[in-house]
């Protein structure tokens, strides 16, 4: 994945800084995830497992399967991306991508898993809270998960907040197993 990372991390640049001087970063953030959805077709990975096929012809196949989502730019960053044999790559790009996007418009997205469902004031606390210490707009996705027993974990990017009582109970078995 390291090596994916850093091969795909100039192309979602590219396509970024693109995007950005167009002020066109939402059709872009469609247009990677339609096109990273397409790579996981399964005629998609034979498509580019094909050495016989020219590298034009892998890219007009891939352009003409994804359709309407690209545009002329989106093609034409296909294309290059056939060019380079990196398609492979569209669901790393369209990741790195969307992380830059997150950061330019300085925005999260946090995932709370909570044992019981929260109720609408307590979404609005908590993502209030989240703001003030991301310094960032916040948006929730809520999961349950009722062996949690009580509480929540939550994740933010790099940030894990693990405030349930499962996990309390855990920590206090190890201390009294010392």
């Amino acid at each position: 994945m390291a090596e994916a990372l850093t091969i795909a991390r100039p192309y979602a640049k590219a396509a970024f800084e693109t995007a950005q001087a167009k002020q066109q970063l939402a059709a872009w953030s469609r247009m990677l995830a339609a096109a990273a959805a397409g790579v996981g077709e399964p005629v998609v990975q034979t498509l580019l497992g094909s050495p016989k096929l020219p590298k034009q012809q892998i890219a007009q196949i891939f352009i003409e399967l994804v359709g309407q989502e690209l545009g002329d730019s989106g093609a034409n960053f296909i294309r290059l991306l056939a060019e380079n044999r990196r398609l492979g790559l569209l669901p790393v790009i369209a990741q790195v991508f969307a992380q830059l996007r997150a950061d330019a418009e300085r925005t999260i997205e946090a995932t709370v898993i909570s044992a019981s469902p929260l109720g609408d004031e307590e979404r609005a606390a908590l993502a209030r809270a989240l703001k003030k210490r991301l310094n960032r707009e916040v948006t929730l996705q809520c999961e349950t998960d009722p062996r949690l027993i009580g509480g929540a974990v939550i994740r933010a990017g790099d940030l894990v907040i693990d405030g349930s009582v499962r996990s309390k109970l855990e920590r206090l078995g190890l201390a009294l197993a010392r």
